[in-house]
């Protein structure tokens, strides 16, 4: 069985990500289903298993995932020299946590832009410490589609047969009031359509929720449904995607849960992550 290589990122160095990462390649079926290459700095991730409690545990540096041993027992690391550690504090939302956390990141979508790993993992980072560092992102999302040159996108969340897409996320509510524009919507939704084809779903049922209670119950709870989302839907339909709504976003999802649609459109941050 072919075993994918997957390029693991530390994330933010003064947060939980070493010791995650340290936790979860401490179990031996993670190595029977894929080759894990965590993406970090060595000097953390060699206390990271001190902390966690794992000195059984090697450290493998290498410089490229070709030199990888991905056995049970040794963590690769694709090693960067990132973080002093005489300066770190754990815990603490700092520069050069943020820094390391970002160049991880960066290094991580090269290295799958280049075919030499077969997809990527993210550990947690802190937003206002890579920003502190410079870099002026509201989270992996955008990273992601800056250093693939994609345009149009959104982030997917999915559990099981529940899966959700955002109009927009990091944002405040006010402004995610205002992103739920008729083309925006119908991005998230032909993108929504054809994640689901990508998942081997072939009449893809797109569950569009409303941005109000009672999805505006006609205009008296707010207009955003008929002034933006229902064309949105209906331009959707015009172009052969069976997509439903508005749908109020208090049944939506239990809907959804019970087979209704294969995918749901959210309009905000929260709408999406709290199911």
């Amino acid at each position: 069985m072919y075993r994918p290589l997957l390029g693991i990122t530390m994330g933010d160095p003064a947060g939980c990500g070493p010791e995650i990462a340290v936790k979860a390649l401490a179990d031996s079926r993670v190595y029977e289903r894929c080759r894990p290459l965590l993406i970090g700095d060595v000097k953390v991730m060699s206390d990271a298993l001190r902390i966690a409690g794992h000195p059984e545990v090697k450290i493998n540096a290498v410089s490229s995932p070709r030199d990888g041993k991905y056995e049970f027992g040794t963590i690769d690391v694709h090693a960067l020299d990132l973080v002093d550690m005489d300066s770190l504090v754990y815990g603490k939302v700092q520069s050069q946590a943020g820094e390391a956390a970002f160049q991880c990141v960066k290094k991580a979508i090269e290295l799958a832009m280049s075919r030499d790993i077969d997809a990527t993992v993210t550990n947690p980072i802190s937003k206002e410490a890579i920003n502190l560092a410079g870099h002026h992102y509201s989270g992996h999302t955008e990273i992601y589609a800056e250093f693939t040159r994609t345009r149009k996108y959104t982030m997917m969340l999915a559990h099981g047969d529940l899966r959700v897409v955002h109009v927009s996320t990091h944002v405040s509510l006010r402004e995610a009031c205002e992103r739920v524009k008729r083309e925006r919507v119908l991005d998230v939704i032909r993108i929504a359509n054809k994640a689901c084809k990508d998942l081997g779903i072939e009449k893809p049922r797109v569950g569009v929720a409303g941005l109000n209670p009672h999805a505006g119950e006609n205009g008296m709870f707010g207009r955003e449904e008929i002034e933006e989302i229902i064309p949105a839907i209906e331009s959707a339909r015009a172009e052969g995607i069976d997509a439903i709504g508005p749908v109020p976003p208090d049944t939506v999802f239990s809907k959804a849960l019970g087979g209704w649609y294969d995918m749901v459109v959210c309009m905000y941050h929260d709408q999406g992550h709290i199911p």
